[in-house]
């Protein structure tokens, strides 16, 4: 890569880290941003083993700090989704994905942006609704690392503290990104020149672990989930964009 490159790769990483410190939906740009000095196949392949790494920051920084209900209630869905990305990546274009996860994102955020402020009490999990958007998160999660706006959609109502939110949005994709080392071993996806991009920017990724641990133990609880909210919009309208 040219410095442009590296530079690009840098930010990406570190948005990464952001997002395994409890930011969540930062690091659904890290694609996206690789993604304009190479193909997005190749931008995937390499920021994967980033998400390794720094989920295991994430991991040990949220140890006690989930919801096993909700994680019971996506995971098997999501491995599922996974499962189905990995049998149709020769014939899906993943900007239809992108464009797709973009809308479903894009309509759930505005709609939390301009209802009126609820007082109702926070949904409880939910095995059916679970498994549906633990599927499509696991499903686009393979296809570009877009898998946070689907996982957004079921998890904001559940209404969980900041941390347990963070902690369990960092367990969920630190398993989901460990099962897909394997499909994505197999697709080729994980070679030499890759994994040695993807040393290297594992460093901002790791500090990006830390900068995001930092900023949420000091974020009020409806600053938090307007970040999010403000975020999934942003995020949903880069895909829509980069999908035309």
């Amino acid at each position: 890569m040219d410095l442009w490159g590296w530079g690009l790769g840098i930010i990406a990483a570190f948005a990464v880290g952001l997002a395994k410190g409890g930011l969540a939906m930062v690091g659904v740009i890290s694609v996206p941003l690789m993604s304009l000095v190479m193909s997005p196949v190749q931008a995937a392949g390499i920021m994967l083993p980033v998400y390794v790494v720094s989920d295991i920051g994430g991991l040990i920084a949220f140890r006690r700090s989930f919801d096993r209900r909700t994680l019971a209630s996506l995971l098997p869905g999501a491995i599922a989704g996974i499962g189905l990305g990995w049998a149709t990546a020769h014939l899906v274009d993943e900007r239809y994905i992108g464009l797709i996860v973009g809308a479903i994102g894009l309509i759930f955020a505005l709609n939390a942006l301009l209802r009126a402020p609820s007082r109702a009490a926070a949904r409880a999990p939910h095995l059916a609704a679970g498994s549906f958007w633990g599927l499509l998160s696991g499903y686009t999660s393979f296809v570009s690392h877009s898998g946070a706006p689907p996982y957004q959609v079921y998890a904001q109502p559940l209404r969980l503290e900041p941390m347990v939110f963070a902690g369990t949005t960092t367990v969920f994709f630190a398993i989901c990104n460990a099962v897909k080392l394997i499909p994505y071993a197999f697709l080729g996806q994980l070679s030499a020149h890759n994994l040695a991009v993807a040393a290297v920017l594992m460093l901002p990724g790791i500090i990006g672990v830390v900068c995001g641990l930092w900023i949420i133990r000091r974020m009020p609880a409806t600053v938090f989930y307007k970040f999010i909210t403000w975020a999934l919009m942003l995020v949903s309208l880069r895909l829509i964009w980069q999908a035309f």
